[in-house]
């Protein structure tokens, strides 16, 4: 029987502001998952989601897969525990920008450097939305929120070339409006044997709407050419947008850098599997080796 978008479906009622971004990665999430258990890369009950804190996280209440509700920041080495505990499974990572590149950045990081087999996408829509707008590390300068009344001053960061740089060997950005694009990034992300990232430019439609600016400045890597596998050209496109709102900009969506090398559970030094084994253990006898008489 063909899996079907209405059985991910969930009874929870949405909350996302109306003309939310995270509506269209929802949705390319949902069409991702059912595409790739008809084609037999996959079952239903092998996806496992992980989101953090933000609102980002409630993608957990809207899709009917095993899932872990985290806490903020931790979504990678949460994602990476369930990982290694259970490598048949397909994790899912959801993380918002402050989540991510914020109090998240350090396992961020190492998340890429260890090439753990994981998909994390990114919700970035360079705001704390959840708490009513405050500047995250990806905001632009001269940005004016509830904590930056004058204007944030300090440069964003590029998670796309942070995420090359640590060694993550899949690295994509998105819009989130472009479901169809999106959601064939998400399928070839959870294909990819390795740390696959996706930093989804999602609009905040209360407090940091950039939907039209994308939409005019941005431009797609598989039309002119670009080589994932050239690790010099992946960088030097990384570096094209510096995530600021400049006139002249020009925003590269698409994948940027694909490479292979061992996964962080393939080389683990438990390699026998644990998760597999059927623990009878004779308690009598440990009772006899441990118990002391009074």
């Amino acid at each position: 029987m063909k899996l079907e978008l209405k059985d991910l479906n969930t009874p929870v009622p949405n909350t996302w502001c109306p003309g939310c971004g995270n509506f269209g990665i929802l949705t390319a999430v949902k069409q991702a998952i059912v595409e790739l258990v008809n084609e037999g890369f996959a079952e239903k009950r092998q996806f496992t989601l992980v989101s953090g804190i933000g609102c980002h996280a409630k993608i957990y209440d809207y899709i009917n897969i095993n899932g872990f509700y985290s806490i903020h920041g931790r979504v990678l080495p949460t994602a990476l525990g369930i990982k290694v505990s259970n490598p048949e499974l397909i994790v899912l990572g959801f993380g918002g920008d402050g989540d991510t590149y914020a109090e998240g950045v350090a396992h961020f990081v190492h998340a890429c450097r260890y090439n753990v087999d994981i998909t994390m996408i990114a919700h970035n829509n360079q705001v704390f939305a959840l708490t009513t707008g405050q500047a995250t590390p990806t905001t632009e300068r001269g940005f004016k929120g509830k904590s930056t009344p004058l204007g944030t001053f300090e440069q964003p960061l590029n998670p796309i070339a942070l995420a090359i740089v640590s060694g993550a060997t899949f690295v994509a950005r998105e819009f989130a409006l472009d479901v169809q694009h999106l959601k064939e990034t998400v399928k070839a992300a959870v294909k990819h044997k390795g740390f696959a990232f996706i930093d989804v430019l999602q609009p905040c439609v209360s407090y940091h709407n950039m939907a039209e600016f994308v939409r005019t400045h941005a431009y797609r890597l598989e039309d002119v050419g670009h080589n994932p596998r050239d690790y010099s050209e992946a960088l030097k496109k990384a570096l094209e947008w510096d995530y600021e709102y400049k006139e002249d900009a020009r925003i590269p969506l698409g994948i940027f850098y694909i490479t292979e090398r061992e996964t962080y559970e393939s080389v683990w030094p438990a390699t026998r599997p644990f998760y597999k084994v059927r623990r009878e253990p004779d308690i009598e006898k440990i009772l006899a080796k441990h118990y002391v008489s009074p």
